[in-house]
């Protein structure tokens, strides 16, 4: 593995920073990624997460509402009105901080890992 002056893949999602210099912003925008590094330079157009973040998102998110839910109608029995007016906004702020923290763990991941479609662990590149 190569080694990077960059901040650790975790470190990067946490700060929504670059993962090679560590101060330029991921992100143009809420949900956005920006194309390139504002501060190094680097093509962040070429990670491509996929749905990946969205799918770990839906399944972390769906359970941790879910419990939320049985709990507090078990705990308090609660009118619906109030569960209606309680979990749209919890699932929203959710959702949106989780599937950006982790769009930019893996974006990280895939830059600290020189990840690419079609290469196996330890392949060479075929062109560069």
């Amino acid at each position: 593995m190569k080694s990077y002056p960059g901040i650790s893949p975790y470190g990067a999602a946490l700060a929504g920073k670059c993962p090679r210099c560590g101060a330029g912003p991921l992100y143009a925008g809420l949900r956005k990624l920006a194309p390139v590094c504002t501060s190094c330079g680097l093509d962040l157009t070429k990670y491509d997460q996929g749905d990946g973040p969205a799918a770990f998102a839906i399944f972390f998110i769906g359970f941790l509402v879910t419990g939320g839910v049985l709990w507090l109608e078990l705990a308090w029995h609660l009118p619906y009105w109030v569960h209606a007016v309680i979990w749209p906004p919890v699932v929203i702020v959710l959702t949106i901080v989780s599937v950006r923290l982790l769009k930019s763990w893996l974006l990280a991941a895939q830059f600290r890992h020189d990840a690419q479609e079609g290469r196996l662990s330890g392949d060479q590149p075929a062109h560069e």
